[in-house]
């Protein structure tokens, strides 16, 4: 029996102040014109990486430069591609301020969707995508946690606010301003105070942070505190 390797990437990224995903909606078979990951099957000769960064520039012309990356899963129901038997390596990706994506290859349009809507009742997503979507905004709930993966929604230097809105929008709750700055300041190699000062959240001005050198927070910043 031949088994095919493909793979898809859950790109998230942060638009007026929500979280949201990439997707494309498929210009051929199988599901065409449903909305899917980008995705696509490994050509001979090429690993897993350099295959999802082809993928995502071929359909959406976005590439990952400078961006978190990290494999989420595998995914190989016998039946999870009407194809044949196809075994899927799916990518999880976070950035800030990502382009508008721009549809080629065999997608008919891509386009940054709200997770809440990408996850919401209604029409499935292509394959077993809705599956793998969920999983990687899981992923990316719980790192917020215990690593600090929030500032990769960042730019290099960044304000509190800045960072606890990234938290607010991923989780998808409101988060005490007082207290958020007092855990994220007050959590060993977690920020480095640049020295410099930005009024751009309004008010008066604010001190700039940059990601510090540690990889895992301790205490961690748990979601129900």
């Amino acid at each position: 029996m031949k088994v095919s390797v493909t793979v898809d990437l859950v790109i998230l990224t942060i638009r007026d102040q929500e979280l949201c995903v990439l997707l494309v909606r498929r210009g051929i078979p199988p599901y065409k014109g449903r909305w899917a990951l980008p995705g696509g099957f490994v050509e001979d000769g090429e690993d897993l990486d350099r295959a999802a960064a082809r993928e995502l520039a071929e359909e959406t012309g976005t590439r990952l430069r400078g961006v978190h990356l990290e494999q989420l899963r595998t995914y190989g129901a016998p039946r999870r591609d009407p194809r044949g038997r196809v075994v899927t390596v799916a990518h999880l990706a976070l950035a800030p301020d990502l382009p508008s994506p721009k549809a080629g290859s065999d997608a008919a349009h891509a386009e940054w969707v709200s997770v809440d809507e990408a996850l919401a009742a209604g029409p499935k997503l292509a394959f077993d995508h809705e599956q793998i979507l969920a999983d990687g905004v899981e992923r990316a709930r719980s790192k917020l946690e215990y690593t600090p993966l929030g500032t990769a929604f960042c730019p290099p230097e960044f304000t509190v606010g800045e960072l606890r809105r990234v938290y607010e929008a991923v989780w998808g709750h409101r988060i005490d301003p007082r207290n958020f700055h007092r855990k994220v300041t007050g959590s060993p190699g977690f920020l480095v105070d640049t020295g410099g000062r930005t009024n751009r959240d309004g008010g008066r001005p604010a001190r700039l942070f940059r990601r510090g050198d540690t990889e895992l927070l301790h205490p961690p910043l748990l979601r129900g505190d």
